[in-house]
C-alpha cells in the first residue's frame, strides 16, 4: 500500500500538472521567506538593495498570476539570486534549515506522544474480538487526566485525575511489571460488587444480560506444540450497564470461572473480552485491581491492523474502539 502511494505520488509529480504545481509552490515558499527576511533585516542593507529585493518579490507575484509554470520558475531563480546578493548573511544554510525542521517535528511528535496520543500494539488475544493480535491503536492519554511523564504512577497521580467509565477499553501499566502495558475493559468502578457465576457477570447484584451470536474461530499459539491452533468459542454481545460489546466464552466447562470481588476506592476492575483467555483482575496473584494513576488512557481508534490473508486487514483500519 505504501509503495503504491509512493509510486502514484512520484508519477503524479512528473506530469505537466505536477511540475507546474511544484514550481508554483516553490515560488510561493521562497516569496514568503524573502518577505520575512526583508522585514527583519531592512535596516541592515542599503535602500537600493531593498528596492531590488522588493522588485524581485513583485516579479514573483506577477508570475504566480500567470497560468504557466515557467514564469514562476524564472521569477523564483531571480529572487533567489537577489537574496544571495543582499541578504545572504541572514539566510539559513540548508543543513541548519533541515536540522531545525526535523528537530521541530521530532519535538512535536514527542510532546504529542507524552501528553496526547500514544501508539500501542496488541500483542495477545485477551481482547478478541474487539481487538485482534496485530492491531495498532492510538491511546488518548488525556481521557482521564494528564499524566506527568517519567514519574512513578505509584507515587504521583495524574493532574485533574478522573475515573474511566464502565465499558471503556483502556491501556494501563501492569503494577507487577511497570515496563509492561496491558489493554482491558473496565468492568467495575470503586465500590462496585463484582460477581462471576459460571462465567456470567453480575455488577452490584444485577446480571449483565448477553445475547448469543454464534461460534467464533480464532488462532491461538499453543505453548505445548509451539504452533498456532484454531480455537472455537461462543460469541455473545454483552450489555454492560448499557454499553454493548462482544465477548468470547470457551465451550469447555473446564474454563468456567467464578468469584466475588469488591472494587476498592481509587481503583477499577478489569476484564478481557476474551473471557477465558485473559489474565485480568479476576486472576488471583495477577494484575489485581488497577489504580487510576496506572491508567495511560482510553483506546480510541485502530489505525492499522496486520494479519489476515493479504497481511493487512483493511476493513479494520481507522475503526473506533468500542
Amino acid at each position: 500500500v505504501f509503495l503504491a502511494v509512493f509510486l502514484l505520488s512520484t508519477v503524479g509529480s512528473a506530469t505537466p500538472w505536477g511540475v507546474r504545481s511544484r514550481a508554483r509552490n516553490e515560488a510561493k515558499s521562497l516569496r514568503r521567506s524573502a518577505a520575512r527576511l526583508l522585514r527583519r533585516n531592512r535596516t541592515k542593507i542599503s535602500e537600493p538593495a531593498v528596492a531590488e529585493v522588493e522588485s524581485a518579490i513583485a516579479a514573483v507575484d506577477e508570475a504566480l498570476e500567470q497560468p504557466h509554470g515557467m514564469p514562476a520558475v524564472q521569477a523564483r531563480h531571480a529572487l533567489d539570486a537577489q537574496l544571495d546578493k543582499h541578504l545572504s548573511f541572514a539566510r539559513k544554510g540548508a543543513v541548519r534549515e533541515y536540522t531545525e525542521s526535523i528537530g521541530g517535528a521530532i519535538l512535536v511528535a514527542l510532546l504529542l506522544r507524552a501528553f496526547v496520543f500514544e501508539p500501542f500494539h496488541i500483542p495477545s488475544g485477551s481482547m478478541i474480538p474487539t481487538l485482534l493480535v496485530g492491531d495498532f491503536i492510538f491511546v488518548n492519554k488525556m481521557s482521564y487526566g494528564l499524566r506527568v511523564p517519567f514519574t512513578d504512577p505509584g507515587h504521583v497521580h495524574k493532574l485533574w485525575e478522573r475515573p474511566p467509565q464502565r465499558g471503556d477499553v483502556v491501556v494501563f501499566i501492569n503494577p507487577q511489571h511497570p515496563d509492561v502495558d496491558y489493554v482491558k475493559r473496565v468492568v467495575g468502578l470503586p465500590g462496585d460488587h463484582i460477581d462471576i457465576r459460571e462465567n456470567v457477570l453480575y455488577v452490584n447484584g444485577v446480571e449483565q444480560k448477553r445475547v448469543e451470536v454464534g461460534d467464533y474461530t480464532y488462532k491461538d499459539h499453543s505453548e505445548y506444540t509451539d504452533a498456532d491452533i484454531d480455537v472455537v468459542a461462543r460469541m455473545y454481545v454483552e450489555d454492560l450497564a448499557g454499553h454493548q460489546h462482544p465477548i468470547l466464552l470457551r465451550k469447555d466447562p473446564l474454563f468456567q470461572r467464578s468469584g466475588s470481588f469488591v472494587v476498592e476506592e481509587g481503583r477499577v476492575f478489569m476484564m478481557g473480552d476474551n473471557r477465558d483467555n485473559s489474565a485480568d483482575s479476576r486472576v488471583e496473584g495477577g494484575i489485581g485491581q488497577i489504580p487510576f494513576s496506572y491508567i495511560k488512557g482510553r483506546a480510541s481508534v485502530i489505525w492499522i491492523s496486520f494479519g489476515g490473508r493479504v497481511g493487512i486487514r483493511f476493513d479494520r483500519m481507522f475503526r473506533g474502539v468500542k
